[in-house]
């Protein structure tokens, strides 16, 4: 008689190591939350884009009526060619000079242009700075009526209040030490100075604010300069800058 072998138990010892846990399985839950990772980088890249130029604008200063000028600002914010400059506050302030103040990041760099330049032989002189909005009321309409002027064309070669790129402390007027009888005219293209500008000025992060033909439509200056060295420079005279590379 042949006696009926039971069936053998395997025990859990008798199952390779390598067989004893479940093979990993891929996560739905961790494949989702790349997908959905990428789809927030991919909506915040294209919000940037389209949305930017907008939200720039929003944050930027309100344009606003001056009084004593008959015209109103335009679509783009510009009141006779100047862009609205909000003024900046105290702490950001730092004396550069007797009488002579300038926000923190373009005092730093100035000084840094000036060594530069003096390294080089040439006296880059900072003559102007930041400029309250009350300060440039008295500028823009002191002269205007001393020189019988209209506000167009007093806004040719000075900005309204609350216009003026000087409000920020990043804009400069430089001149030329060994060549004082050039400042503030456009004599000073012909100085040292301001070729040693044209060749170095962008370095320290210095752009020249209105070049002949400026699309803003205002006066040729050879020596005022803005700081667009930090991203909050960058901000304050994007739209400046991007009228600039409009034809």
């Amino acid at each position: 008689m042949v006696r009926a072998v039971a069936p053998r138990r395997t025990s859990r010892d008798d199952i390779p190591v390598a067989r004893r846990s479940r093979p990993p399985q891929r996560s739905r839950r961790r494949g989702s939350g790349l997908w959905i990772a990428c789809l927030l980088v991919f909506s915040s890249c294209l919000g940037v884009v389209l949305l930017g130029p907008a939200l720039l604008t929003r944050f930027a200063p309100q344009p606003q009526v001056v009084d004593g000028i008959a015209e109103t600002p335009s679509v783009d914010g510009r009141l006779l060619g100047h862009f609205p400059y909000a003024e900046a506050t105290s702490i950001n302030l730092v004396r550069v000079g007797p009488g002579l103040e300038l926000h923190i990041d373009a005092a730093q760099a100035l000084r840094s242009m000036q060594r530069a330049a003096a390294s080089d032989g040439v006296d880059l002189r900072l003559l102007s700075g930041y400029r309250s909005h009350a300060l440039q009321k008295g500028i823009f309409f002191d002269v205007k009526s001393e020189r019988n002027q209209t506000a167009s064309e007093r806004a040719k070669v000075s900005a309204p209040p609350g216009y003026s790129e000087h409000s920020t402390g990043l804009a400069v007027d430089l001149g030329d030490g060994d060549a004082p009888a050039t400042n503030l005219s456009e004599s000073f293209e012909t100085t040292s100075a301001f070729r040693w500008l044209q060749d170095h000025a962008a370095s320290y992060h210095f752009t020249l604010s209105f070049p002949e033909g400026n699309n803003q439509g205002v006066s040729y200056e050879p020596w005022h300069w803005r700081f667009e060295g930090s991203a909050d420079a960058l901000r304050q005279f994007e739209p400046a800058r991007r009228l600039a590379l409009t034809r």
